[in-house]
């Protein structure tokens, strides 16, 4: 559920989530695996996470509408508590100070330009929801959701930004909330499509690249960081309560990395 919440956020992707849950590697394993021998298996993975993303798609639209139209800079605050949290965890996972090359700073720089110049690209804020859609906005439907799904299952970078960039966020997002089944089938399928093909790649690529890859990772991360900050407004309690929820997602970090820690060193034991 918390996936499907942040991939209704411009700017924070579901698969900095995955990655904040320790869930990324087995996200990737369970789609490449659809197709062979132990598919069972691995659909019993997605099946819950699944339905999980499905829910907060349909029953948070009008949440997350609500609060980046009420209270936009403490829900920004919050996912930027989560995103800057999980750096230290993935740096201490790859061991960088002994595993970083000058080559891999240079992959984590060019990373983090890459995603922060997107935040010289302007939402499309005149965009509208599309009505009496002919075939070539669904085509464009379509397309839109294959790229976003690139981009949602890489860390830091955010599927519903590229909605943005296509013109098609408002539309999405009001199917979603209300239930439009035609453009949700359209987006549906584009999505899946494309989660199958970069699973695919991403998992080659952590196979014969694993420090190359984390590096751009990372620095997808800290670039998305530049994007998600909304700045602070001269209001004290805003303020206030912008910190307490950048803390809050920090904390939530925290926590989660220190139960995979203590999970990881039961496993051990046992």
């Amino acid at each position: 559920m918390t996936m499907g919440i942040s991939d209704l956020i411009p700017g924070v992707s579901g698969g900095t989530i995955a990655l904040v849950l320790g869930i990324y590697q087995s996200l990737l394993a369970s789609i490449n695996g659809l197709f062979s021998k132990q598919w069972k298996q691995h659909v019993m993975f997605l099946i819950p996470l699944g339905i999980g993303i499905v829910i907060a798609l349909l029953t948070f639209s009008h949440l997350i509408e609500w609060l980046l139209a009420e209270y936009p800079q403490p829900t920004f605050f919050f996912f930027l508590g989560l995103i800057i949290g999980i750096i230290p965890t993935l740096l201490r996972d790859i061991n960088y100070k002994q595993a970083f090359k000058p080559v891999h700073y240079g992959l984590l720089s060019l990373g983090a330009i890459m995603v922060g110049a997107t935040f010289f690209v302007k939402d499309n804020e005149l965009a509208t929801v599309m009505s009496e859609l002919v075939w070539s906005d669904y085509a464009l439907l379509f397309f839109a959701g294959w790229i976003a799904s690139s981009a949602m299952i890489l860390p830091g970078i955010s599927g519903s930004f590229v909605f943005l960039l296509f013109g098609v966020y408002p539309t999405v997002v009001n199917a979603l909330s209300t239930f439009n089944l035609p453009v949700i089938i359209t987006v549906g399928s584009g999505i899946a499509l494309g989660l199958v093909i970069t699973s695919r790649l991403i998992s080659l690529l952590f196979k014969r690249f694993q420090i190359a890859t984390y590096a751009l990772m990372i620095g997808f991360i800290l670039g998305s960081i530049v994007v998600i900050y909304p700045g602070l407004s001269g209001d004290l309690f805003l303020f206030f309560i912008s910190v307490l929820a950048f803390i809050s997602g920090g904390l939530s970090v925290y926590l989660l990395s220190y139960f995979e820690v203590k999970k990881s060193v039961l496993k051990v034991n046992s």
